[in-house]
């Protein structure tokens, strides 16, 4: 009954119960079902907010977040299944398995338009980047390439709630940087960092009203940038190579922290730069949460010490992977997560929670 009820629409007027009364009666017909949902717009409820229990882990992952598109991504470069790859590693070093995985819903079109427009929800973005696929008939690009970037995107949503819940979490995928709440671009169909953070003030308010973003991909994180232009709750450290994709002058306003490097700059100076003005960074703003997007161009081991810092300051972390699709990709990732849980900066147990305080 409570489901009917929950899918019926608004609950404030169809229910002579509270909402929360509701959602605690939810809570114990499902408690092992694992879905939580909150209510948004036009009374559109969202299980994108999945429970984990205590045994599973914060690391984000199912094997939908894959790509296949009837063999036209070996056009490409880049391997289109890094995410599997990098899931049966850390499966195979112990750390994570079919049951402890969290694993995400996809995300839906109301999902999306919580900071979409119902163009830009991505329905049907270029794909500019391999010619080929712009002769594929759309219900392939729906189902091939859109649906497994909606499962990241759900994926990056719920590992937001998660580390509020556990201190961290892990997204194996997501980390669309270069895709704005109404345009896409650079392999990035949906704004998931825009939709992690606007999920979480708006269903999380009482623990979230400012976030950081530390992005350290090897390219400019201009989507993300052009939806925070006038936010000044959403503090932006961007560290990029200035001399590549995306050059987005506009989007560089919404940067705090803005540091450009350039070609060949060696490991020393760059860590010397991460270290300096991520201090800088946190001693300017305090942040309630911080979205950190690796990139695995420079990422080596957590060498970067955020989720040191992270675990140090008690700010929850969300790490998600980001760009880098070549064939060595998917070790670097993996062997990143496992150095963090070698060094005791991750673990199984919880490790602090904003909703106990």
């Amino acid at each position: 009954e409570t489901d009917k009820l929950l899918r019926g629409g608004n609950l404030a007027t169809r229910s002579p119960f509270s909402p929360g009364h509701l959602y605690n009666l939810l809570d114990q017909h499902k408690k092992n079902a694992t879905i939580l949902t909150y209510e948004y717009r036009f009374g559109h409820v969202s299980k994108l907010y999945v429970s984990i229990g205590p045994d599973q882990v914060p690391i984000v992952y199912r094997s939908e977040y894959n790509v296949s598109f009837v063999g036209l991504e070996k056009l490409h470069p880049f391997d289109a299944t890094k995410w599997r790859h990098v899931f049966q590693y850390l499966k195979d070093a112990g750390l994570v398995n079919e049951e402890t995985v969290s694993k995400p819903n996809e995300a839906t079109v109301e999902d999306l338009l919580l900071v979409h427009t119902k163009h830009g929800a991505g329905m049907s973005p270029p794909i500019a980047e391999i010619p080929p696929i712009a002769f594929v008939p759309n219900f392939l690009i729906q189902s091939c390439y859109l649906r497994p970037m909606r499962f990241q995107t759900g994926g990056s949503i719920l590992a937001g709630k998660l580390a509020l819940e556990r201190g961290w979490a892990i997204n194996i995928g997501g980390g669309f940087h270069h895709c704005s709440s109404n345009k896409g671009g650079g392999f990035c169909p949906y704004a998931d960092i825009t939709l992690l953070i606007n999920f979480l003030l708006k269903y999380e308010q009482q623990h979230v009203k400012s976030a950081m973003i530390v992005d350290l991909d090897a390219h400019q994180g201009n989507g993300h940038e052009h939806d925070f232009l006038k936010h000044p709750n959403v503090y932006i450290f961007d560290m990029y190579n200035c001399g590549i994709y995306p050059r987005d002058v506009q989007a560089k306003n919404a940067i705090r922290r803005k540091v450009e490097l350039y070609n060949l700059t060696q490991d020393t100076e760059y860590l010397h730069k991460v270290d300096r003005n991520l201090e800088e960074s946190l001693g300017e703003f305090h942040p309630d949460i911080l979205v950190y997007n690796a990139g695995t161009d420079i990422l080596d081991g957590d060498r970067l010490g955020l989720m040191a810092i992270s675990s140090e300051r008690k700010i929850p972390i969300v790490m998600l992977t980001s760009g880098g699709y070549l064939k060595k990709t998917a070790r670097i990732i993996a062997d990143s997560i496992l150095n963090l849980n070698q060094k005791g900066l991750i673990s199984k147990k919880q490790t602090f929670s904003r909703h106990n305080e």
